[in-house]
């Protein structure tokens, strides 16, 4: 029976077509009475937003890939540095525990869940220390997807300036996607595109925290779906795809967003919510605070 409303949940999802829903069902089905721990929603939802994004490369021409990068690259990397400095600093204001605030500087500045996941063998994270941060960050994200298409309409955002200020803001690229796919097609090709861009800041991240820590430990750095993504905008460059077949895959993204946002909702931890204490909840809410507005003027100045 389990299964069953796991199933209308789901197609429920997909037939909205829109991202806040399919993540509130998720985090809805959780709560349901005798929900299994090793549910196939847990473990799939990163594998199919991947998908997704693999997909979406195939719609994007690599003249395209380039010019959004050239524009945005220095831009993306000031922000990578002076948000985990800033995490860092003001995580030691707070007397927040240093490999806490490492994981949340690790999340804020570059990609959520998938950098404090990468970095975390690095620094010899306990696993309670992760599992809290990790929870933090869920929370931050199911309110992106909910609130920011609702700042870009009331700022009356382009497409293009809402993709930048989400690839900036938000912590996790489904979260990223899902609050682009909200406001426009567009706005999802700019806010994959340069959120992919952050995202590899992840190897060096890694690589320093190894060194730093003294770990030896490097972990899983590079995540190979980006790989994908270039390969399949070398082919849309070569083969030149009629629009029909652009319009295709486009929508094939949002198929796997949709039900990729549906499963992360799924991933939500009841007991490490319940363990998440105030210092680390305020070092998180608070720099978000100020990343929010600031990323929003860049998007609006570049």
């Amino acid at each position: 029976m389990f299964y069953i409303f796991a199933v209308i949940l789901l197609s429920i999802a997909l037939w909205s077509g829109h991202a806040a829903v399919a993540l509130v069902l998720g985090i809805s089905l959780t709560y349901i009475a005798n929900f299994p721990s090793g549910f196939i929603t847990k473990k799939i939802g990163s594998k199919l937003l991947q998908t997704g994004i693999v997909f979406l490369g195939g719609s994007i021409s690599l003249p395209t890939l380039v010019e959004l990068n050239g524009t945005y690259v220095p831009w993306i990397s000031l922000f990578v540095v002076i948000t985990f400095l800033a995490v860092m600093f003001l995580g030691t204001l707070l007397g927040v525990e240093k490999k806490q605030a490492y994981l949340l500087a690790s999340g804020t500045a570059i990609c959520g869940g998938t950098a404090m996941a990468a970095v975390a063998p690095s620094i010899r994270a306990k696993p309670e220390d992760l599992t809290t941060t990790l929870s933090i960050v869920f929370l931050l994200n199911a309110m992106a997807v909910l609130i920011f298409p609702l700042i870009g309409e009331w700022w009356d955002l382009t497409q293009e300036q809402f993709g930048t200020w989400a690839a900036l803001a938000i912590h996790d690229t489904a979260s990223v996607l899902g609050a682009a796919a909200v406001v426009g097609l567009d706005s999802v090709e700019v806010a994959a595109t340069l959120k992919l861009t952050r995202t590899l800041w992840i190897v060096p991240l890694v690589l320093v925290s190894a060194w730093y820590f003294k770990s030896g430990k490097q972990g899983s750095a590079f995540p190979l779906f980006i790989i994908f993504f270039v390969f399949a905008v070398s082919l849309n460059t070569i083969l030149s795809p009629p629009e029909e077949v652009l319009y295709f895959l486009k929508m094939i993204n949002k198929t796997f967003l949709l039900a990729g946002l549906f499963c992360i909702g799924t991933q939500i931890d009841k007991d490490s919510l319940r363990n998440i204490t105030i210092r680390p909840m305020i070092l998180a809410l608070g720099i978000w605070l100020i990343v929010i507005p600031t990323a929003l003027w860049a998007a609006l100045s570049i």
